[in-house]
């Protein structure tokens, strides 16, 4: 990855979206210490940054591996800002990663579907689950059985932020990669 643009998206995170205080986190622990990514993933250069920074993690996983990406997305909310963010990075280096989207709830009209985006996935696909914060992988960990049902193969996890809580352990026990843009703490050591 490239240190420059690594170091400007912590910088940016530190900025917009570290908080300290008083927090429950989606996954129901008590923390001091809070990231609410949307600030930074919603700003067009953390979008940027974080698109940039993640083609080159998922390009290098891809050929280290020998698989070929097929598609991006996580579960609504957080990942989807990660997904197009990233898809329009590939696109502008010539890779085509779709945009998908895992939803909490399946759609209670037409299809019933819990992945939005399918059309643009091929059947099979291996694809990568986003999420932008991991504490203990939950997200993820949904994202990535509700891809496995419809018939996909979810191969890697790519966070933008680590806490470092057993999330990365518990995502790679179900047989997926995972990898991150920083941690939390080289966020709180940013200034």
């Amino acid at each position: 990855m490239d240190k420059q643009k690594r170091g400007q998206l912590i910088a940016l995170i530190r900025k917009l979206s570290y908080r300290e205080g008083d927090f429950t986190l989606a996954s129901g622990k008590k923390s001091r210490f809070y990231v609410d990514l949307k600030a930074t993933t919603l700003h067009p250069e953390g979008a940027f940054l974080i698109g940039e920074l993640a083609v080159d993690a998922l390009m290098a996983f891809g050929r280290e591996r020998g698989i070929t990406i097929g598609g991006v997305g996580g579960l609504t909310l957080g990942a989807d800002p990660l997904a197009t963010a990233i898809s329009l990075a590939a696109r502008a280096r010539g890779v085509s990663w779709p945009a998908f989207i895992v939803r909490k709830e399946p759609k209670d009209h037409g299809t019933g579907q819990y992945v939005e985006g399918t059309e643009n996935l091929a059947p099979g696909a291996s694809l990568v689950v986003l999420e932008d914060v991991v504490t203990t992988g939950g997200s993820s960990l949904k994202a990535i059985e509700r891809l496995r049902d419809a018939g996909y193969r979810p191969e890697a996890a790519l966070t933008v932020i680590d806490r470092e809580q057993g999330g990365d352990a518990l995502i790679r026990e179900k047989g997926v990669e995972f990898l991150r843009l920083a941690t939390l703490r080289e966020v709180q050591e940013s200034r």
